[in-house]
């Protein structure tokens, strides 16, 4: 797949595969191609050479976006409604229900569910706008979550977020995971998450320098685009997944 944005290469022949019950962190510096890749994927940026196919079916026929969770850059939760969180999170049943339905026993219970798998449980009534960025992160994971996504993707969920949250968001990863979740995150660097991951994939400059299993220490030197360690071989003959 290659995505050129008006004269400029972005993405060069990047080919990537996301199988069923995986939790691949892509990673790369600023400017790698990352978020580009993942809004590819989407469908939010049209792809110049190549095809993306989503649960076996080609991007332009996909319609069924309710297997599909994202949280995108840099987003906030509060947007000068006085909403609180559990409303928030209400809305990311929307795409299951309807607009004119109301809310379901079903409904309800995946929304408090969502809400305890990234600890706001307690918080659910408090207006959005009385949390912390790194909370608001977190009530927009669990509007994703709602939806009850077979693949969940996350842009950067930890992009100025203190130690207390990404330790939190570690938590919600690992609730995810023993849950079979599949899921693709972007991050600049894997901290908490390295126990957790199945795959890590490095952009470097459009290109993909390593698709592979974690290694030790599990990270990328983001000014010299450097990959630390051995990588192992990957072993990509799983069934087809989410993303290929």
């Amino acid at each position: 797949m290659t995505v050129v944005l008006g004269e400029r290469p972005v993405l060069r022949d990047v080919s990537l595969s996301v199988n069923p019950g995986e939790v691949v962190a892509l990673l790369g510096s600023n400017g790698s191609g990352k978020s580009t890749l993942v809004r590819t994927l989407l469908g939010l940026v049209p792809v110049s050479a190549g095809e993306v196919t989503l649960f076996g079916t080609p991007l332009a026929r996909f319609a069924d976006w309710r297997r599909v969770g994202y949280v995108p850059q840099r987003s906030g939760a509060a947007t000068g409604v006085p909403a609180t969180v559990r409303e928030v999170v209400t809305s990311g049943r929307l795409a299951r229900r309807g607009f004119l339905r109301r809310p379901s026993a079903a409904d309800k219970a995946a929304v408090t569910d969502a809400l305890e798998t990234v600890g706001l449980a307690d918080r659910a009534r408090e207006r959005v706008s009385t949390l912390s960025g790194g909370q608001q992160q977190r009530v927009l994971i669990a509007r994703a979550l709602a939806g009850e996504p077979d693949l969940l993707v996350l842009d950067e969920p930890n992009a100025g977020v203190d130690a207390a949250n990404q330790r939190a968001f570690a938590d919600t990863v690992a609730r995810l995971v023993a849950r079979g979740t599949t899921l693709l995150i972007v991050l600049h660097e894997v901290g908490p998450l390295a126990e957790l991951l199945t795959r890590t994939v490095v952009l470097d400059h459009g290109h993909i320098v390593h698709d592979g299993a974690p290694w030790a220490p599990g990270y990328v030197d983001t000014d010299r685009h450097h990959v630390h360690g051995n990588p192992p071989t990957p072993d990509l003959t799983h069934a087809p997944g989410p993303i290929r």
